[in-house]
């Protein structure tokens, strides 16, 4: 290691604290092979506390991509976007949204709405098309089936954009089965 390199490694342990500046320049003399200034006498070396380990924890900060709200916000468009996993693997787009709800419900602020929204419309869904299937025999059920289809996609996209913006979208035609606390999340209205 050469000179510049001690001494740019002193200077960014002065930086971080690790040292004092009485510190800085005692070591800064020895590299540089002089003596230390007259005037100041060393200090002895100083007894270690468990403060000295001490680090506080670092806070996200809000306006970075890693902030809480942000990140509630990401799940929460990849709980809807979970319900087009169906497309692709059978029964996925069933499993996946509720084990995403449930293992980040109490992490991140907002999820349990998210979640209770996408798990009324995957029970609605199925009780729709059930019904779908059995009008089916009587024509009507098969126009109304191809609109069922349409909506499984497009709702999910719908809420997953929302949800990116930090907006709660209630499903068209999604039955309440797990309501919300206040009925502000639904936008119920005395009428």
């Amino acid at each position: 290691m050469n000179i510049s390199d001690e001494l740019q490694k002193l200077h960014q342990l002065r930086e971080s604290g690790v040292i004092n500046d009485d510190e800085f320049a005692l070591a800064k003399a020895k590299v540089l092979g002089g003596t230390p200034p007259a005037n100041d006498a060393p200090e002895p070396p100083r007894q270690r506390t468990e403060s000295d380990d001490f680090e506080p924890p670092r806070r996200r900060s809000r306006n970075g991509p890693a902030s809480l709200e942000q990140e509630a916000r990401q799940w929460a468009m990849l709980l809807h976007f979970s319900l087009l996993a169906g497309l692709l693997i059978p029964l996925a787009g069933y499993i996946v949204p509720i084990v995403i709800w449930q293992l980040k419900k109490d992490e991140l602020p907002g999820i349990d709405r998210h979640g209770r929204i996408v798990v009324n419309w995957i029970i609605s869904w199925v009780l729709y098309f059930v019904l779908c299937v059995i009008l089916a025999f009587i024509v009507i059920g098969i126009p109304l089936l191809i609109a069922l289809l349409i909506v499984k996609i497009v709702f999910p996209i719908i809420g997953g954009i929302k949800a990116n913006d930090g907006e709660v979208w209630k499903y068209p035609l999604s039955i309440p089965f797990f309501p919300d606390l206040g009925p502000e999340q639904w936008d119920i209205q005395d009428e």
